[in-house]
């Protein structure tokens, strides 16, 4: 073999070898900074998120016999959207603009969504007679808001999350928007009490954090039991977009702006075990109900009256899906249903 072909020959293997310490440096480059950039958001959510969580004094509900574990357990979450501002001032005496129920079942995978219309009359324990659900924030608090859907529901509130619509705004723009269906042309005013600064057309549309704001709030063409509809889509496609791969790169932006927003009676280790909701292996299974009734103005104030036959039996469907009820003992043939369902059988 000539010089020149030893030469032509080890310049060949180096290139093989260079080209084989690209392809195992390139998978090991991409697993170091995956992981690193998990350990940070690990870091950072176990920092923000922590000063989030609030000790309400209480170690379990009182319609519970012991403290639950959700790593184990069937649980429940009260989710209030809080309409205060520093425009309005109203800290201290706002009322929940939304108010959701969800119930999460460990063994099925499955969440129930209840919305709770913002009107309806009940007994609030706070003040001790019935008024509109949403005044019960502005009498004593998340514990008032928690304590007259536990009297409501006749089941365990065991975790709340509680939430200013900065967070709401903050959290769309941080997924880069999402996409939804806006059923009509509205005008709107926006998280500045800006009359008609946000204006929609109706159809299929990318909308921003203060847009979609607009949309989860107005009900001037319908009804607060539409409303609830909408938000609750609103979330199921901000939960859509959050786990996709296009906002992996966003979560910083999502637990700063979850955080700087939110106060809860979770601990950063509580939060955690709901991840598994996501990471089971099989699709999750998330149903939606609004809470029935009727229309009821018995004087210049508009309520909204709920249907006790309706109520009694969205009890027992929440009941069992928390297994605190083991038979049904309301016939699926009677009348009237618990809820309006939404949406049935939809999987993320």
């Amino acid at each position: 073999m000539t010089d020149d072909s030893r030469k032509t020959l080890r310049k060949h293997k180096k290139r093989k070898l260079r080209k084989r310490a690209f392809f195992i440096l390139i998978p090991l480059f991409v697993i170091v900074v995956g992981l690193s950039y998990a350990t940070y958001l690990y870091v950072k959510a176990d920092s923000v998120l922590s000063d989030s969580y609030e000790d309400d004094g209480k170690e379990k509900s009182d319609l519970r016999e012991e403290k639950v574990d959700p790593t184990e357990d069937n649980v429940s979450v009260l989710i209030a959207g809080v309409d205060a501002s520093d425009v309005r001032k109203n800290a201290e005496d706002s009322r929940t603009d939304t108010l959701m129920l969800a119930t999460l079942n460990k063994n099925d995978q499955s969440v129930k969504m209840l919305s709770i219309p913002r009107d309806s009359l009940v007994y609030i324990p706070e003040v001790g007679h019935e008024d509109k659900i949403n005044h019960a924030h502005s009498y004593g608090g998340i514990e008032a808001t928690r304590d007259t859907v536990e009297n409501l529901l006749d089941i365990p509130v065991d975790y709340y999350v509680k939430l200013n619509f900065e967070a709401f705004i903050d959290v769309v723009d941080a997924v880069n928007g999402i996409t939804v269906d806006v059923p009509y042309e509205l005008h709107e005013q926006n998280s500045k009490d800006v009359q008609g600064a946000i204006h929609l057309l109706p159809g299929e549309q990318e909308l921003n954090g203060e847009e979609a704001l607009a949309l989860a709030r107005t009900r001037k063409l319908d009804n607060d039991i539409e409303r609830g509809k909408r938000q609750q889509d609103i979330i199921k496609a901000v939960v859509d977009k959050s786990v996709s791969m296009s906002s992996l790169l966003k979560y910083d932006d999502i637990i700063e702006a979850v955080g700087s927003n939110m106060s809860t009676n979770m601990t950063f280790s509580e939060m955690k075990s709901f991840v598994s909701y996501g990471t089971a292996g099989k699709d999750l299974d998330f149903e939606t109900y609004t809470l029935e009734g009727t229309d009821y103005q018995p004087s210049s104030t508009y309520y909204w009256q709920v249907d006790q036959t309706a109520l009694t039996e969205t009890k027992h469907m929440l009941k069992q899906h928390l297994n605190l009820e083991t038979t049904a003992t309301v016939s699926e043939e009677e009348g009237s249903s618990s809820t309006t369902s939404d949406e049935s059988n939809s999987s993320y």
